[in-house]
């Protein structure tokens, strides 16, 4: 296009923005009050944050240290032992672990008493008496053992000693030692009767700084000294949020052995009586009991839900003749409930099976089934069965031989004939459910009256079961189903269902389920489906019940909860190169600290940067540097003007300061006209609200989550069938000569192709530029030549990865450059980083920022729409928004009368010269 063609829009563009011609566009324009940036609140911000960054570097730097002179220490006392004695202790440097047994089953055996064995283990506890004399308490799983360490010649020294105090619990160590008998009993250990006469020890896996929550700490409990009652020192709520120090327990390796001891009975239970273990979708089409409860999922653009229970699919293989089935499996409940025992997600422990005369049949199984529990579990965990009751005290379950069946209506006359009345002094209907107090004062009445914790109340009322719960035929208020109480409380629901089609549509009509949107499963009943039954377990409440264990959420691996899941934050951690750390720049140069080196830009823009930072490292930018901070901010020098890209690179609470300096430096040390480009709203906001600039946006800068990426599986396919192959350069290492040699003389082809075309472009095509901070990738066509190249650079961890350069070379398969930007998406997902962008690209229409509105905005606005459709400026956005990409709006910011037609003829020539 000639540049004749922009002559008019750009002159209604300076008469728009505060020109009465072209000739006064040169005018020094007002940058604003400048020393509004530096107020004293901001000053004193900045240095409350600057003192606790710092802390947390001495901190650091104080670990570092304690690691070398603990090194530096180890060393000297080995020098001072000599080698006989040390090398029996130390740390271990090769990767590669010794030989060693199972310190469980070593102390478990008497007959190892007297002998010398090996083992590897955590240490739990070190306690010193003196420093000849320590005891170390060893850790296996459920096993915890004491070892004594004391000074013996030509065996253990002072040192020696010393050495092994300092050692940070959860550490792995190597030992050899002789099992023996102690003087007395050891109570604080798991192993009474059996200690270790340590003779060597070896650190393997060492902790540099202690956990958060201490593991020995997390178990421990005291005696009550009012109640009287054991009291654990680490509430439930310490045990979820530090979950792998509570799981690392003798406590809690109990509870799990038992929960999984649990699964293996019941599924070998269940095999025996000719059940077949199925694993059903956790996907379904529509709620199972109720759309209240259940959690919606976004599946391709349709909603699905999580499944409630396997119940529907359980029912459709009875009805493909499977007979009996059962399965393990995830169940997943959106009830807002925050007590004791209720959780949103559970493993399910189902079973259905066809019946030929009477659901009881069902029941007689189940019962069977959880009698059959109760015994393997008091028969083979015993042991970690005392271990849980040293932590939830508690008495064995105790269960009849035949089981007590209680008709609902009769539990509910026993509940009020023991006087029980809700909040409210009514008394149990027969007709609704029993609340959580209820169940609690039935069971208590129950214990009494046939002295057992297990029984079954039968025949629920029919509007406290979901709509395929089979009805009484006697009494159509109430169900063929039941509840099985453990100790008070229900554990599972069991029932028939409805096998007729039309009764169950009515039932779904009724429950205000569309049968309609069922049809699969509503298809299995049509075709013909026997009798049946069956029930869902919840196991965490079994094994909540079943061990007094307070709270389910001790019987969940990972507990989900109402509270659990909080909704993320952006939240930047530790920063990729701390040594680049503007915050302790700062507070370092505040204090006079001497041989202080500007961090490199490079590191920065992995530290605080975005895409448009990435530009800096042409040559065509000059890079301004803030010494008291570290800083940088890039800008092009073009005809007067600082054309500023993107916004500085340091910890965003610097940005007052920072751009206070630069203006003055602009102002006065290089008399240039700042033009800010492409800010985020942060710096707009400084830069308006402070200082009065205008501001617009007319680019954004064009992002991909990561995970919800979308898909080009037809571009993907096309690529694939033409014979396409990507390639990348594993991480941390460097792209082979060759391939720099092929890609350099195939972007010398892609630019050869695109002499005379006109294109908007921020920065060079210099792919060899910061190659520790890029990654790439390339796609080479069926003969080996290379088809396409892709950059990608790294930016703050907020930001991820810029898709710095896209190229597809002349001559390329179709679909290549979408399969290779693709497949850069999946290579960064794989590596957890969620933020992707394309960079800046231009908006169809311009969005006004502030100070800027009225007849001018819209004339500004129409301008801008002739000149990007003149320049064809959208096309790279509509490009990527194959990808996903959202838009993230960057401005454009000037001072009053700080652009004009020159500024503009300015910024045009500066990015169409850019190739």
């Amino acid at each position: 296009m000639s540049p004749g063609k922009l002559k008019k829009p750009l002159l209604a563009l300076n008469r728009i923005i505060g020109h009465s011609s072209a000739k006064n566009h040169m005018s020094k324009p007002k940058i604003g009050d400048i020393d509004q940036l530096d107020d004293e609140r901001t000053k004193k911000n900045i240095q409350k944050i600057q003192e606790k960054r710092a802390k947390e570097y001495q901190v650091e730097e104080e670990r570092k240290l304690m690691i070398q002179k603990r090194s530096e220490e180890e060393k000297k006392w080995h020098e001072a032992d000599g080698p006989e004695i040390a090398r029996r202790y130390g740390t271990q440097e090769k990767e590669a672990l010794a030989p060693a047994k199972s310190l469980q089953a070593l102390v478990n055996d008497y007959q190892n008493i007297g002998k010398t064995v090996s083992f590897r283990a955590r240490i739990h506890h070190v306690r010193a008496l003196s420093s000849k004399l320590a005891f170390v308490v060893f850790r296996d799983q459920i096993e915890t053992v004491q070892g004594v360490l004391s000074v013996r010649d030509g065996v253990v020294s002072e040192n020696f000693v010393r050495w092994a105090e300092h050692i940070t619990a959860e550490s792995f160590v190597h030992v050899e030692g002789k099992l023996q008998q102690p003087p007395e009993e050891i109570k604080g250990c798991t192993i009474h009767n059996i200690e270790v006469l340590i003779e060597s020890m070896h650190l393997v896996v060492p902790i540099d700084e202690h956990l958060p929550v201490d593991v020995h700490w997390i178990d421990h409990v005291e005696v009550d000294s009012e109640t009287h009652q054991l009291e654990s020192l680490a509430s439930t709520r310490v045990r979820v949020s530090n979950r792998i120090a509570f799981l690392r327990t003798p406590t809690a390796q109990s509870i799990f052995r038992i929960n999984a001891g649990i699964c293996s009975i019941f599924r070998r239970y269940l095999e025996d009586k000719g059940f077949i273990e199925i694993h059903t979708p956790k996907l379904q089409p529509a709620a199972t009991e109720s759309g209240a409860e259940v959690f919606k999922v976004n599946y391709f653009g349709r909603t699905a839900f999580l499944a409630q229970s396997p119940q529907l699919a359980k029912q459709m293989s009875i009805s493909a003749d499977f007979g009996r089935v059962f399965e393990i499996g995830p169940v997943f409940r959106a009830e807002d409930s925050n007590t004791h025992r209720h959780l949103t997600e559970y493993t399910g422990m189902d079973l259905e099976m066809a019946i030929e005369q009477d659901y009881h049949e069902a029941m007689q199984i189940i019962d069977g089934l959880m009698k059959e529990i109760f015994k393997g579990i008091y028969g083979k965990y015993r042991k970690e069965i005392e271990i849980i009751k040293t932590r939830f005290p508690h008495e064995d379950l105790v269960w009849l031989p035949e089981t007590p069946i209680i008709p609902f209506k009769d539990a509910i006359k026993l509940l009020n004939d023991s006087g029980w009345t809700d909040d409210h002094g009514r008394p149990a209907l027969e007709t609704e459910d029993l609340s959580t107090r209820a169940e609690i004062q039935l069971g208590q009445v129950i214990k009494e009256k046939y002295k057992t914790d297990y029984y079954i109340i039968d025949k629920f009322p029919s509007s406290v079961r979901p709509f395929y719960t089979h009805l009484d035929p006697e009494d159509d208020r109430f169900t063929n189903s039941f509840d099985i109480f453990l100790r008070g409380q229900e554990i599972t629901t069991g029932g028939q269902r409805i096998h007729r089609p039309h009764l169950l549509e009515e039932r779904m009509k009724k429950a205000g389920i569309e049968p309609l949107g069922m049809q699969e499963y509503l298809q299995g009943f049509e075709y013909g489906v026997l009798p049946h039954a069956g029930c869902g377990i919840g196991l965490e409440r079994i094994v909540f019940l079943l061990l007094n264990l307070g709270d389910i959420r001790n019987a969940s691996l990972y507990p989900r909860d109402p509270k659990s899941l909080p909704e993320h934050k952006e939240v930047v951690g530790r920063l990729p190169h701390p040594e680049a750390d503007t915050i302790k720049y700062a507070y370092d140069y505040d204090h006079g600290a001497t041989g202080l080196e500007l961090p490199p830009v490079e590191k920065l823009i992995v530290n605080y940067g975005d895409a448009t930072n990435t530009s800096w490292l042409d040559e065509r930018y000059h890079v301004w540097r803030h010494k008291q901070t570290g800083a940088a901010i890039g800008y092009a020098e073009e005809n007067g003007y600082a054309l500023v890209m993107g916004n500085p690179l340091c910890d965003p609470r610097q940005y007052q300061l920072v751009i206070r300096a630069f203006l003055q430096d602009m102002r006065h040390g290089q008399d240039l006209r700042p033009l800010w480009l492409l800010v985020g709203p942060e710096v707009e906001e400084i830069l308006g609200s402070k200082l009065g600039w205008r501001s617009l946006s007319c680019v954004a800068e064009e992002r991909v989550s990561v995970d919800s990426a979308k898909k080009v599986a037809k571009k993907e396919r096309q690529a694939e069938e033409a014979g396409v192959s990507i390639h990348e350069v594993p991480i941390g290492e460097p792209v082979p000569e060759h391939i720099r040699e092929k890609c350099d003389k195939r972007i010398q082809d892609w630019k050869d192709n695109r002499k005379g075309k006109k294109q908007v472009h921020i920065t060079e095509v210099r792919p060899w530029v910061d190659m520790e901070h890029r990654r790439y990738l390339w796609a080479e066509d069926k003969n080996g030549e290379i088809a396409a190249m892709c950059v990608l650079a790294r930016l703050s961890p907020a930001n991820g990865y810029q898709i710095k350069f896209a190229l597809d070379f002349p001559g390329s398969p179709n679909g290549t450059i979408e399969a290779l930007i693709s497949a850069a998406i999946q290579m960064l997902a794989k590596a957890g980083v969620r933020n992707v962008t394309f960079g800046a690209g231009a908006l169809p229409e311009m969005v006004t920022g502030g100070h800027l509105n009225g007849m001018r905005a819209k004339m500004l606005s129409h301008t801008y729409k002739t000149i990007c459709q003149q320049l064809k400026l959208v096309n790279k956005s509509e490009f990527r928004e194959k990808f996903g990409a959202r838009n993230d709006l960057v401005y454009i910011c000037y001072p009053f009368m700080g652009l004009g037609v020159s500024g503009v003829r300015t910024l045009i020539k500066f990015f169409e010269d850019e190739m």
